[in-house]
């Protein structure tokens, strides 16, 4: 299987407002969450002042390949134990249904965490959360690295996921405010670049790992990453605590009762989906049921509250509403197709798991290679031409799957996985930026979290779908390769779903209309 805060600071300089109105209107008052320098209202979608696009300052490139750094041990981890599950089930000596737990205890850590970064943040400061999540997240893979048995492994996977829930919503959240709105495109392309390749890339790494060494490794390769993002971090990270005497944020307690139960409800009733009767079982419907009954109750009671868990009122503006349903269909793009890509080589053509790994470096080269120009171009475009052609993308590079068979030239395959890489790679970029666009400081924490928490269920929603589909379609279906070609087309719906709704977000570079 396969996600984000307002702090108070010192006083802020009086910093002159921003010439450009914005998406939202002109900015507000200061916001006194705003770090030294800043300021603190909205910002215009690629922070353009009157002669051209405003630089991005070389401190907030520091920060974001700070963050970067220690957030790769975190995105790798999320998809690297998917390959290491049958040697995990003999080496413990437990069954597949057990081992699984190993990835959903750890996501399910996850997004029960999440919600509360925006809270963390402004009662710890941004430094000092980033640097004990990461902690947090080092503790725990040594822990799961000296495992002793199945239990002990998924109770150490629960702590990874503990310091990762915290930490992937806070990367983007410091790394925009530190951006102040300038040049999003660019800055929003450093920032997903981890989300994008980690399910692309982690399964290779984890294969690779698992033919050289032992399922140890798997955690241990996070040691370095963690320690040298936090030695970053200790040096680039600006000190953001609380001054003394502020007033200490107030944590929604209800509102995280509702929803980190409600959104963990919803992923595991999703993650049974697959080897189970499907959604009507069970196993699979009580727990969805009672997700969806809690995070309706969330949204009900959040959305006239004005210092709710999360400000649900940003999804009264097109621009954060379109990006958060943009998000859920790209997450099923990305993270649906993923269920099915490694197997249609392991079982339409014979590959093992290492060279179904390796077939999908294509596919991380595109997403690699499309995240600079993606930048550019939504800095110089806006959102809305750049999802387009991402999504158009991804549509073509998948379309060749769905009409391959058994014997399909490989080649051909490994280009289409190239041109989906790209659309994909493309696509992420101005949807994470459009998240944020005209958003004040003290915004910007919601905004994280609710990107990372569409695009992560439109993940569970698309994997669970898939896994259903391409159940039903290789039983009844003459061959398995016509079973998986059924399989990619309702793959290819969901993405081509998103390009009518690519056309709501922002056109122009300033967030217009």
């Amino acid at each position: 299987m396969p996600s984000h805060p307002s702090h108070p600071s010192q006083p802020s300089p009086p910093v002159p407002p921003d010439p450009a109105p914005t998406a939202r209107g002109p900015a507000g008052p200061a916001d006194p969450s705003s770090p030294p320098g800043s300021a603190g209202g909205a910002r215009p979608a690629g922070g353009a002042g009157p002669s051209g696009p405003a630089p991005v300052d070389p401190a907030v490139w520091r920060l974001a390949f700070t963050v970067v750094v220690g957030a790769l041990a975190v995105v790798f981890d999320t998809t690297i134990v998917t390959v290491a599950l049958d040697d995990l089930t003999r080496s413990l000596h437990a069954s597949l249904a057990t081992v699984q737990w190993v990835s959903t205890g750890y996501l399910l850590a996850v997004f029960v965490t999440i919600p509360l970064a925006k809270w963390a943040q402004a009662r710890f400061g941004g430094k000092r959360l980033w640097i004990g999540a990461l902690t947090v997240f080092l503790l725990g893979s040594v822990l799961s690295a000296l495992a002793w048995n199945a239990p002990a492994l998924i109770a150490f996977r629960v702590v990874q996921g503990i310091g990762g829930g915290i930490m992937m919503p806070l990367m983007a959240t410091l790394i925009m405010q530190a951006a102040q709105g300038r040049e999003i495109g660019r800055v929003m392309a450093t920032v997903t670049l981890p989300t994008a390749l980690g399910p692309i890339l982690g399964p290779v790494l984890g294969g690779l790992i698992l033919s050289v060494a032992n399922w140890r490794w798997l955690f241990l390769v996070n040691v370095p990453f963690c320690l040298v993002g936090a030695f970053l971090a200790h040096r680039h990270l600006p000190d953001d605590r609380p001054a003394p005497g502020a007033p200490r944020p107030r944590l929604d307690a209800v509102g995280l009762l509702l929803l980190s139960p409600g959104v963990a409800a919803l992923l595991y009733g999703l993650s049974r989906v697959e080897g189970s009767a499907g959604f009507t079982s069970p196993v699979v419907l009580v727990p969805l049921l009672a997700g969806l009954v809690l995070v309706l109750a969330f949204v009900a009671r959040s959305l006239p509250r004005a210092q709710a868990l999360i400000n649900l009122g940003l999804l009264r503006h097109r621009a954060p509403a379109a990006s958060a349903a943009l998000l859920f269909l790209g997450g099923t793009s990305l993270y649906g197709a993923m269920l099915l890509l490694p197997l249609y080589w392991q079982q339409v053509r014979g590959q093992d798991a290492l060279g179904a790994g390796l077939l999908l470096i294509p596919q991380g080269l595109g997403a690699l290679a499309a995240r600079t120009r993606a930048g550019h171009l939504t800095d110089r475009l806006g959102p809305r031409p750049v999802a387009l052609a991402g999504f158009a993308l991804v549509t073509l590079g998948t379309l060749p799957f769905a009409l391959a068979g058994a014997h399909t030239p490989t080649v051909l395959l490994l280009a289409a996985l190239f041109l989906r890489g790209l659309g994909l790679g493309a696509a992420m970029v101005p949807l994470n930026g459009a998240a944020f666009i005209g958003l004040a400081h003290h915004e910007i924490p919601d905004a994280s979290i609710i990107s990372r928490v569409s695009q992560q269920i439109g993940g569970s929603v698309g994997t669970a779908v898939l896994a259903v589909v391409l159940q039903h379609t290789t039983a009844h279906a003459d061959t398995t390769a016509q079973g998986y070609a059924t399989a990619f087309w309702w793959a290819l719906g969901a993405t081509a779903v998103a390009l009518p709704l690519s056309l709501l977000l922002p056109g122009g570079r300033k967030g217009d209309a």
